[in-house]
């Protein structure tokens, strides 16, 4: 077969399309009524209200409409026998413009994953007709996500981390103000943040299941056969405890589902150390972003020579939490301006 020739995907614009991939959906279908252009602006000027009072930037996304934009697509793939780090590791091939046929045909002897998200971040993203049929839940997810990338110029392994936290606390917080104790939306809202936090600490560990069998596969403790038999075992659970379809799970997934969940664990710690206030999450990691360290002290540091690798990704996000414990170590010893 000739396979047509795909346009990669710059990693700036991967980080961009990938900003509300996580393979999560609301629990609650039945919130999924379609909804008009009023009433979703409506509400989008209510979550920008709240933005605000957390300490955040006005953004320009969902500012305009675009109908005709079911959703972004992508698609990407890797080797089956090579577990990525993350959605930034080079060895996966991300690709635009592709359709899921031709996404599909790539997965000979690779893992291939297509998918399509509502929303993008950091491009003044439109209204899609996707947004406006989706649950309540999750639209106040892809907002809150959204606009939070406009706050902050973060690694993206530790920015998507830090959004996640922010944003299921926020969306919840809004919930109550906006719903009331006993609204349904609200409910729907608290367990889709719920479960996102959840989600986010088993997806490490499956990740770190399945390194150490990457890892024994590479020190020829195990023959690739195995390791693919051994590996789908790993995929089968996952996919249960995360509540995949069945067969979906595979290593592009679960790296790019890592991404936002690697260093989850560190931004609650952050977010319960600063009484599990929002305002004050939001400052500290603005905070951590004006003192973080530049791409060249990172290479100079580990003494790499270049930034697109995987080795500079991993240490890049390794400085970052190193400022950030230090940046946490601080609070207390002096006064702080939340105020943002």
């Amino acid at each position: 077969m000739i396979l047509p020739v795909f346009r990669l995907v710059p990693l700036a614009l991967l980080a961009i399309l990938l900003g509300g991939c996580v393979p999560q959906r609301s629990t609650d279908s039945d919130l999924a009524a379609p909804r008009s252009r009023d009433e979703l602006t409506a509400l989008v000027s209510e979550v920008r209200a709240y933005e605000r009072r957390i300490g955040f930037q006005p953004t320009r996304n969902f500012l305009t409409f675009a109908a005709e934009q079911e959703a972004f697509p992508f698609c990407g793939y890797v080797s089956r026998l090579y577990l990525p780090y993350s959605y930034e590791d080079p060895a996966i091939q991300w690709l635009d413009s592709v359709s899921e046929q031709e996404c599909e045909a790539l997965g000979h002897d690779a893992d291939v994953s297509f998918g399509q998200t509502e929303a993008v971040g950091e491009r003044e993203s439109p209204v899609t007709a996707s947004m406006l049929a989706a649950p309540v839940d999750r639209l106040l997810y892809l907002v809150i996500h959204e606009d939070c990338h406009d706050q902050f110029e973060l690694p993206y392994g530790i920015e998507e981390a830090v959004c996640n936290v922010i944003a299921y606390n926020a969306m919840a917080r809004f919930s109550e103000e906006r719903y009331g104790p006993l609204g349904r939306e609200r409910e729907a809202v608290q367990r889709y943040a719920r479960d996102g936090a959840r989600q986010s600490h088993l997806t490490v560990a499956h990740y770190e299941r399945l390194a150490a069998l990457y890892a024994r596969h590479d020190r020829a403790g195990i023959s690739a056969p195995a390791l693919l038999r051994e590996r789908e075992r790993v995929f089968r659970r996952a996919e249960r405890d995360l509540a995949w379809p069945q067969g979906t799970m595979n290593n592009v997934w679960l790296a790019n589902t890592m991404t936002y969940s690697r260093h989850f664990p560190l931004a609650e710690r952050v977010f319960a150390a600063l009484g599990r206030d929002v305002l004050k999450t939001v400052v500290f990691f603005k905070t951590v972003d004006a003192i973080k360290p530049t791409a060249a002290d990172v290479m100079k540091k580990y003494r790499l020579e270049s930034d697109a690798t995987v080795e500079f990704v991993r240490a890049y996000e390794a400085a970052m939490v190193e400022t950030i414990e230090k940046a946490l170590a601080e609070v207390g010893k002096a006064p702080v301006n939340w105020k943002s």
